[in-house]
């Protein structure tokens, strides 16, 4: 228990959300493009990093739009605040990104890219949700079960994809 003159605790971030979020969008993004056509590698992982920063860009506005006060402009502080904040979302990106550019090194074709961009942004959004609930001091039985929700969400949108491109 504190007392009056304890120094205040400075306050853990323990949120993941926002990569978690990036992860499931980045695995929607390849699903979805892979499903309806096949893309050069470039392509791919522009439109990948385009929509992290379109998304990243749309939560910024949500964020600040849904915290404003009549008549009151937004700080440059508060904007930059809340930008970092959601910059997970972009970073969730960057992982499928870097599996589709590698991906030619492997030697795999373009239903291979998708597979691979696709399974390294379902576990990371597995281990981003396991490392939240970690950090907020989570029972071994709640983090195996933010890995289970999280994998299953993940990979419901693998199953749409594979059961849509038959």
């Amino acid at each position: 228990m504190s007392t009056p003159s304890d120094p205040p605790r400075r306050r853990v971030r323990t949120d993941s959300a926002g990569a978690v979020y990036g992860s499931l969008l980045a695995t929607s993004v390849v699903a979805t493009a892979s499903t309806v056509g096949t893309y050069p590698r470039l392509q791919l992982i522009l439109l990948l990093l385009v929509t992290g920063v379109v998304f990243w860009a749309t939560h910024v506005y949500a964020q600040l739009a849904g915290e404003r006060l009549v008549g009151q402009p937004w700080s440059g502080q508060e904007i930059r605040r809340v930008a970092l904040h959601e910059w997970p979302i972009f970073e969730a990106a960057l992982l499928p990104a870097v599996a589709v550019a590698c991906s030619g090194l492997l030697g795999l074709d373009y239903a291979g890219t998708a597979w691979l961009a696709m399974g390294v942004a379902v576990a990371q959004q597995v281990l981003w949700a396991c490392l939240g609930a970690a950090r907020a001091g989570a029972t071994r039985r709640q983090l195996a079960a933010e890995g289970v929700v999280n994998l299953v969400l993940g990979l419901i949108i693998v199953a749409t994809k594979a059961a849509l491109k038959h």
